[in-house]
């Protein structure tokens, strides 16, 4: 009877997570293009917007230390503020990129009081190459160095959705 009760327990956890990965989330409208993006790093989330209307919530991975502001290189920290998407890559060590126009002044005055660099590359990405099966997992812990993580299938819908000189506004 108890094996019974353990194989069950199994099964019953195996369909939660099934269901978790493979439940179908909200898309971003087609068409739509995003001209702001907010960051509210303590809930894990990122809101998209178009015309001032919130068009998409995507839930994100963060860096490992992500609690303040990004201090200099290295710090494993997601930095706070206004920035600018900078960049587009689609052939990221990460399935595709949208840079951060991280540093600002404020940041490598910041870092120059430490005598360090405050560091650059912080990107919204999505997830290691050959890595993308993990999908929704990706969420289950903060695993970046200071950038902002998607599954692919969501930076994938987001890249196409964002031109460069977008705004983006990280917070606490």
């Amino acid at each position: 009877m108890k094996r019974k009760l353990i194989w069950a327990a199994v099964f019953v956890l195996l369909a939660c997570i099934a269901f978790y990965y493979f439940y179908p989330e909200e898309e971003l409208p087609a068409g739509v293009k995003v001209d702001n993006i907010v960051v509210l790093k303590s809930k894990r989330e990122m809101l998209a917007y178009s015309k001032g209307q919130l068009v998409r919530t995507y839930k994100v991975s963060l860096s490992s230390q992500s609690t303040g502001d990004k201090e200099f290189e290295g710090d494993k920290k997601t930095p706070e503020g206004v920035y600018f998407i900078n960049d587009k890559n689609p052939n990221s060590g990460y399935h595709k990129n949208l840079g951060v126009s991280y540093p600002d002044s404020i940041h490598i005055e910041k870092a120059k009081r430490f005598g360090k660099s405050a560091g650059g590359d912080i990107k919204i990405h999505g997830i290691r190459n050959y890595m993308g099966f993990i999908g929704k997992f990706h969420r289950w812990r903060d695993w970046t160095l200071g950038c902002i993580a998607l599954t692919d299938w969501e930076i994938d819908e987001l890249y196409d959705a964002v031109d460069i000189g977008t705004r983006i506004e990280i917070k606490p």
